[in-house]
């Protein structure tokens, strides 16, 4: 994965544009801590300007004048551990007692607060505390007007406020450069890590639009939302190489089973043309012509009626409909023919059953069944049909007293064209039960065929669904 390809992809767009937004919100945070560090500090140091200025005035009040020199003094001598910035000056701004060495020029504001830059008597540089003081450039006072023509600041250097916004500023600063190298690390690794899975299914797209029909989509233990789409993937990709095997299959069944039909209508054709038939002779090939084209023409239709069925487009006509009146209906359709090969048709039908369905695909399924059953079973023996209900499901059972399926084959007359030797001597074309297996998966259902001993038991289960059946995907072909 080469890194131009990574910078250009879409992830990674996203992930710059999740980090600008991120690191926006971040300065907007650390703005927000900066802004509150130092003003909770400069009101720190404006309520301790505040309390010496009281201490002070209590002083002058008291003691006036002389008081008031003796009060700087002190407290101009211990201001270093404070911080305090102390000055005294008369009429002239001659300094009479203090730490600071002349009277700001900066003019201060409505309320008498003045910011200036410090200057400390020579006389101190050297005494205890005057390292603290050293390097100190501003200072924040209040000035004051006495009688006499005196004046007075009482203030606070800001070197430990200017220390702490540098401190915050600082550690801010580092903590949102490691924030954004961090996040662009992480947008680098999420970008890398879902192009890296992308990149298998686009190489296992490649593989199969390359011919490789058999290739499969990875799937990582994880069972992450990719190994999701990877499974579903994988299973459209089953779902299209069995269509692509039953269409293969589909062609060769149709190849070889109707080679024989045309071969025969090819056959009495050209007699007709080679001989001098009759007039009856022209009426007996006509009619077994007719009787070929209509069985392949049945075939045809029972093959596009397997084709819709798994392609699931009769999902689109489905209903509510009520599985016991298609059931009888079944039955009173075969009942007549039935009877004419001498048999008994039982039926029973033991209560509703309402499913949503299409309700041509299901009649012609139970047809099928009861009339393989009608097709195999001995003269004079019973043909039954029968529905119940139960857990949930509905079992559509057709048993007749023939010949049966052996075990090893009951799977094989699922599929398309397929006739086991005992039935090869009777027309059909081997699709019947393909199509009763066919709308079982449409349905949601399945065919089981059981020993009724002697004979077959077919038994179509279908679940009991009133609302519509959300699908998937198509039902695989057998």
């Amino acid at each position: 994965m080469t890194p131009v390809r990574l910078t250009r992809s879409r992830t990674f767009r996203l992930a710059l544009i999740y980090l600008c937004l991120f690191s926006t919100a971040v300065l907007a945070l650390v703005g927000l801590v900066y802004w509150y560090a130092t003003d909770s500090l400069s009101r720190q140091i404006d309520a301790t300007i505040d309390a010496e200025i009281r201490g002070l005035a209590e002083q002058y009040h008291q003691r006036g004048t002389r008081g008031l020199l003796a009060a700087v003094e002190r407290r101009a001598s211990g201001a270093a551990a404070r911080r305090g910035l102390y000055l005294l000056v008369d009429r002239d701004f001659t300094p009479l007692a203090g730490n600071i060495s002349r009277w700001p020029d900066e003019p201060p504001d409505d309320e008498g607060w003045v910011t200036f830059r410090l200057g400390f008597p020579e006389s101190e540089e050297n005494e205890e505390g005057a390292e603290e003081l050293e390097g100190v450039n501003f200072g924040r006072a209040r000035l004051f007007d006495l009688s006499g023509g005196l004046h007075l600041l009482v203030g606070n250097d800001v070197r430990e406020r200017a220390r702490v916004q540098n401190l915050v500023a600082e550690t801010l600063g580092w903590g949102l450069a490691v924030i954004l190298v961090l996040s662009l690390a992480g947008a680098l690794l999420m970008s890398r890590f879902l192009l890296s899975r992308i990149e298998d299914i686009n190489t296992a797209s490649r593989e199969i639009m390359g011919g490789h029909l058999n290739r499969r989509v990875p799937v990582s233990p994880r069972g992450d939302e990719f190994d999701e789409v990877a499974g579903n993937l994988n299973a459209m990709l089953d779902r299209i190489e069995r269509l692509l095997d039953a269409t293969k299959e589909v062609s060769d069944n149709i190849a070889h089973d109707l080679r024989s039909p045309l071969a025969r209508l090819r056959s009495r054709l050209e007699l007709l043309t080679l001989e001098d038939p009759s007039l009856e002779d022209y009426r007996e090939a006509t009619a077994e012509t007719l009787a070929e084209v209509d069985q392949i023409l049945k075939t045809f239709a029972a093959l596009l009626a397997i084709a819709e069925a798994e392609a699931g487009a009769a999902q689109r006509s489905f209903a509510a409909l009520e599985l016991a009146d298609l059931v009888r209906d079944v039955g009173e359709l075969y009942e007549p023919l039935a009877e004419a090969r001498g048999l008994t048709l039982e039926l029973s039908v033991g209560g509703p059953a309402r499913l949503h369905g299409d309700r041509d695909v299901l009649f012609q399924a139970v047809s099928n069944l009861l009339d393989n059953a009608v097709k195999y079973a001995p003269e004079g023996s019973a043909v039954r049909l029968e529905l119940s209900t139960s857990a949930g499901e509905a079992r559509v059972a057709v048993a007749d007293r023939g010949a049966g399926i052996p075990p090893e084959l009951r799977d094989k007359v699922l599929e398309r064209f397929f006739r086991a030797e005992t039935s090869r001597s009777t027309a059909g074309s081997g699709l019947g039960l393909s199509l009763v297996a066919a709308a079982a998966r449409l349905h949601g259902g399945r065919i089981a065929l059981e020993d009724n001993d002697p004979g077959l038991r077919a038994v179509l289960s279908l679940p009991l669904r009133p609302e519509p059946r959300v699908s998937a995907g198509a039902p695989a072909p057998a």
